[in-house]
């Protein structure tokens, strides 16, 4: 027993003593088995500069693949500089003092930005984050006259592939659509309404030269997908207040609030609210995934505002649970 502890001790010796004998050679050298740098990580940080370095332990620097490239935004004291963006604005973030952000006054998708001080000198950034779960991020410095006051972003849509990524917004999972990503939702709803496909004949309402339509029902990763169309063939314009998704009770003799569960959409695909005479629209509504019991059907309502040509039809669980998934759908 003795001289298993004797040995014990002696193996731990050497191993601790091999360890230290690594360590101070890595203090002075580059081990012979590092990975590879980028070139261009080369030109910006020089010839001595190895992946991992200053970090502790097997540590891998980010590459510039992996970086979102900022935009250069110029803000003054003076002047308030506007950013439109395409979706509704929900979360901002300035990086110092230097910068006072807020959203425009009855808009949710314009943020107006200035510098809090006549001067400072410091460069700062500024990131966004918007419902369509994309992503932006600027480098703010001060400028006596900005040249650009009013900005637009444009809606990056993109196929997927590495070399058509933008440069300045990426895929952000938001918690109301749960597992699903933002872009993905997007791509879906609007292969839906260009693909036009009515797959459902038997469910609608027609009055007053009105008539509401359901189309089809998909559904994929836990999102309902309702495609609905409003054909006008009156002269006099529908102006839409609203249009609701209500479960109610099949047999009610007088409807009041507690037996009906209203179900808001997420997202709208062609939401409009005016359908001009002899036309019609198409929207594509998405919803969170849901059942019916037999006792309580779905009721999908649209309202004409200071109008009476209000349309409505039910759609039972059995019209729910045979909706089409999305696979079979081709995505464009």
């Amino acid at each position: 027993m003795t001289k298993f502890f004797v040995a014990a001790v002696v193996l731990f010796g050497v191993a601790t003593a091999a360890n230290a004998k690594t360590v101070n050679n890595t203090e002075n050298n580059v081990s012979p088995d590092t990975e590879q740098v980028a070139e261009h990580d080369m030109n910006v940080y020089g010839a001595n500069y190895t992946d991992g370095d200053k970090f502790d332990g097997l540590t891998r620097k980010v590459g510039f693949d992996r970086m979102i490239p900022p935009h250069a935004l110029e803000v003054c004291y003076e002047k308030t500089t506007h950013i439109i963006f395409p979706a509704e604005i929900i979360y901002v973030d300035l990086g110092n003092e230097n910068l006072v952000a807020g959203l425009a006054d009855g808009a949710k998708n314009v943020l107006r930005v200035k510098s809090a001080f006549k001067r400072f000198k410091t460069e700062t950034n500024l990131s966004v984050i918007t419902d369509d779960g994309s992503y932006y991020v600027f480098n703010v410095k001060f400028a006596k006259e900005p040249l650009l006051l009013s900005i637009e972003m444009t809606d990056f849509l993109h196929d997927g592939e590495a070399v058509n990524r933008p440069n300045n917004a990426q895929e952000i999972y938001l918690e109301r659509l749960d597992s699903e990503s933002p872009m993905l939702v997007k791509l879906i709803m609007k292969s839906i309404h260009k693909q036009n496909k009515r797959e459902i004949k038997h469910i609608g309402s027609k009055r007053f030269g009105v008539q509401f339509l359901l189309k089809s029902i998909y559904t994929n990763n836990g999102l309902l997908y309702f495609h609905t169309e409003l054909k006008n063939t009156s002269n006099i314009a529908f102006d839409i207040d609203y249009v609701s998704f209500k479960i109610v009770d099949k047999k009610v003799i007088k409807r009041t609030a507690m037996q009906e569960q209203v179900l808001e959409p997420l997202r709208a695909q062609n939401y409009v609210t005016v359908v001009h005479g002899k036309t019609s629209e198409r929207t594509v509504f998405a919803l969170e995934k849901f059942t019916i019991p037999d006792d309580k059907q779905l009721v999908i309502e649209i309202a004409e505002k200071e109008g009476g040509r209000h349309q409505s039809f039910v759609v039972e669980n059995e019209d729910i649970v045979r909706a089409n998934v999305i696979d079979e759908l081709s995505i464009q």
